[in-house]
């Protein structure tokens, strides 16, 4: 399984931090929130990281709903 992807970030001078996924604005993060995602992207997986703060990441049950009736064509 490939992990996330086509996430990028912007600091911009105000100390906000803006998450993009593509060409859209996916995350604005402020104060305590962007100081901890910045002492985050320096241990941890960068994409991964995004993917998370998004709330645009797997959830664990993927295999389970592709293999719900309602799913089945």
């Amino acid at each position: 399984m490939t992990g996330p992807s086509g996430f990028s970030h912007e600091v911009r001078s105000s100390g906000e931090i803006v998450v993009r996924h593509g060409d859209r604005i996916a995350a604005t993060l402020r104060g305590a929130r962007a100081a901890e995602f910045l002492a985050d992207m320096a241990v941890g997986d960068e994409q991964e990281l995004m993917a998370r703060v998004t709330g645009n990441y797997r959830h664990g049950n993927e295999r389970q709903a592709r293999d719900h009736p309602r799913n089945q064509r």
